[in-house]
């Protein structure tokens, strides 16, 4: 029995699944509410899955792939979606990831997204992060928020990925989405020659490198709105990744840069819903001068403390809040709630009586 990738692929949408796993020796699997689930077909052999993979490449990515034996891309098949897909080999034979990407971008509101989301996009300059791991919706997270200026104000938004996920219509601002490895060679040469490109706002998909992260720090110092995503699990944890990947002489000068360019940290993760679904989890740090005095100071381990600290006034929560109240509404179970969370102890403690 021969298998076709788009049939698959409607099987993602057609179950509302995040993701489609082609690996030798395993029938296909579907990501549903975070959790694989095997589809009721034939063990595949690498053969079966390097012919539906590469009847979706071109000549030129088939060269690539090849070559680097990785491949990152991003594809739209009519009647069924769009897909961010990833191909690797395991044991010799190809293996591949689709995630669905939603062609309709869902707005702050059908996201339930705090009021202070509507806020921080208000900023003129800065440094805003949706942080954590892979599969937590910080793109979806980032998405809603430029649709938002999309429909508010007249920007030019550059955004830089790899591959672009969320392709936004011209409302009232100006897109111009780049794809690393076809619109340019890196994100650090990108973010370098879009000083000359006249951005009020710059995406960028992922801070991994020196380069990146140097590059995204200049820009927002310089009177421009940057956004960006790391793979990180809390606040203070983005704030140490961040400061770790400079050299011990450099870091006094990048704790300088933070302090002053720093917006938000965003750290989320999805969580499964009673019921069914996914609900997020975000924590939220809003860089007032009290955070930014304890970047500049090299104490990120009091930053936990100091979020805590007025939070109507600031806008700011902890993870330990945000799945509290969640369990108090049974939104989540507890046992979700400790598994998902970054502080078990304190958030044990915090609903033992719920």
């Amino acid at each position: 029995m021969s298998l076709d990738i788009r049939k698959l692929l409607k099987s993602v949408v057609a179950y509302k699944a995040s993701d489609l796993h082609l690996v030798s020796r395993s029938e296909p699997q579907i990501r549903i509410d975070g959790k694989l689930v095997s589809l009721n077909l034939p063990v595949m052999d690498g053969t079966i899955i390097e012919e539906m993979a590469y009847s979706l490449l071109t000549d030129k990515q088939k060269k690539e792939f090849e070559e680097a034996l990785e491949l990152d891309f991003a594809i739209v098949l009519p009647d069924i979606g769009r897909f961010r897909a990833n191909y690797y080999r395991t044991m010799g034979d190809i293996a591949c990831a689709f995630r669905i990407i939603p062609i309709e971008i869902p707005s702050l509101d059908q996201l339930n997204a705090k009021p202070i989301f509507k806020d921080l996009i208000k900023r003129e300059k800065g440094l805003i992060l949706i942080t954590g791991p892979t599969g937590s919706g910080k793109s979806t997270t980032l998405a809603a928020m430029l649709n938002e200026i999309n429909e508010t104000e007249n920007k030019h938004i550059i955004t830089v990925e790899d591959p672009v996920e969320f392709m936004h219509d011209n409302k009232k601002c100006l897109f111009s989405h780049r794809n690393v490895g076809t619109d340019t060679r890196s994100f650090g040469s990108a973010l370098k020659f879009a000083m000359r490109e006249d951005p009020d706002i710059i995406l960028i998909g992922e801070m991994r490198d020196h380069e990146t992260i140097g590059a995204a720090l200049t820009a927002a110092e310089t009177g421009h709105l940057v956004f960006g995503t790391l793979h990180t699990n809390s606040a203070p944890e983005t704030i140490n990744r961040i400061i770790d990947v400079f050299s011990g002489e450099e870091q006094p000068q990048v704790r300088a840069q933070l302090a002053t360019s720093l917006v938000a940290v965003v750290s989320q993760a999805l969580l499964p819903r009673l019921g069914g679904g996914r609900v997020a989890a975000q924590e939220i740090m809003i860089t007032n001068p009290a955070i930014k005095n304890l970047i500049r100071e090299d104490k990120v381990h009091q930053l936990y403390s100091q979020m805590q600290l007025n939070q109507n006034a600031t806008g700011m929560v902890t993870q330990t809040q945000e799945l509290v109240e969640y369990v108090r509404q049974k939104v989540i179970s507890k046992d979700s709630a400790i598994q998902y969370s970054n502080r078990p102890d304190e958030l044990i403690k915090a609903i033992q009586n719920l």
